[in-house]
């Protein structure tokens, strides 16, 4: 991880220890970049539907109003330098420390209705992350006009259930609740937006109990705009899920590229093997040497995935003692 700016605000002690309904402690957490639109409504919105919820907004840069509106709201407003909602994210991750971590946009289109049903599984000890699902109800289709995101998480959702075999019906979702243990052990490593991707695949990889929940997405409110670029960050996003399946599922990532080397390697050398079983000669050098080349690759690929593999099983056996440590840590605490 980065180290720490210098010329981002710091908390003075940790967190403060506001209580929900039921005793734990709850963090609103509102990365924003110039959302001096919306940012007072969201404020105002959560503060209504989880009146003893702690509100954070880590301002990223912003070159509007949105720091001063969100601390005039009641919120407790930071600031992160570093650009990239990944990054701001997993700062709001290290600095505030609470039971239970409720995500949200702050362009208004998440509604802050929905958060008891999203944080009330985590406290319950039924999830450890919940997702508040934009597209089973049809609502996101219905308020979003761009074609090509409706596409674009169809098509990572396809792509996590194909190689992690978990249908999600809502990948890309910026609306989420962590719980503490998840928060703690989440390693982000994404910058932007890929963040949702990244927490969606770790979930999944490292098995934790995820739940998603329905709500009802709305569009922008008139005069805001989105800061996301629909092909150069959806290319980013399927980059990262590439990475991330080298990364948790290295046998499996290399035993495809091992399968497409040794398919070249197969449809170049096959002439050369019946040439030479024809005639006993081999004509065609080259073809022989890039076949055995190809194979070759093939072989090495396939190696490189098996020892990656066990690099990635002790990773996780590690990642399991930390999970352990920090439960015992919460029990002793709490």
């Amino acid at each position: 991880m980065l180290a720490d700016a210098s010329t981002r605000e710091r908390p003075a002690s940790a967190a403060p220890s506001v209580r929900s309904v039921d005793g734990s402690r709850v963090a609103v957490l509102i990365p924003c970049y110039n959302e001096a639109i919306t940012i007072g409504k969201v404020v105002d919105d959560f503060h209504r539907v989880l009146p003893d919820a702690a509100i954070y907004v880590y301002d990223n840069n912003s070159s509007d109003d949105t720091a001063r509106i969100g601390r005039e709201h009641g919120a407790t407003v930071r600031f992160e330098p570093r650009q990239g909602k990944g990054v701001t994210v997993r700062q709001m991750l290290r600095d505030i420390d609470a039971d239970c971590y409720l995500l949200v946009d702050g362009d208004d289109t998440y509604p802050a209705e929905a958060a008891p049903a999203l944080v009330a599984p985590v406290l319950a000890d039924e999830a450890d992350m919940t997702v508040g699902d934009r597209l089973s109800n049809g609502s996101y289709a219905h308020e979003n006009g761009r074609a090509f995101h409706g596409f674009g998480n169809d098509l990572v959702r396809w792509l996590i259930r194909a190689i992690y075999g978990y249908a999600f019906h809502d990948v890309m979702s910026g609306y989420r609740a962590f719980s503490r243990v998840f928060a703690r052990t989440f390693p982000v490593v994404s910058r932007g937006f890929q963040l949702e991707c990244e927490v969606s695949i770790h979930a999944v990889d490292m098995g934790w109990r995820i739940a998603e929940v329905p709500i009802a997405y709305r569009d922008r409110p008139e005069g805001s705009s989105s800061k996301l670029s629909t092909v150069s960050d959806g290319l980013r996003v399927l980059m990262a899920i590439g990475a991330l399946f080298k990364d948790c599922r290295p046998f499996k990532f290399f035993a495809l590229v091992a399968s497409v080397f040794l398919l070249f390697g197969l449809a170049v050398g096959m002439p050369v093997v019946a040439e030479f079983s024809a005639t006993g000669f081999v004509s065609k050098l080259q073809s022989a040497v890039l076949a055995v080349g190809l194979v070759f690759c093939g072989a090495l690929s396939l190696c490189t995935g098996l020892i990656l593999d066990t690099v990635a099983k002790n990773r996780r056996k590690q990642w399991e003692l930390e999970v352990y440590h920090i439960e015992d840590e919460a029990r002793r605490s709490g």
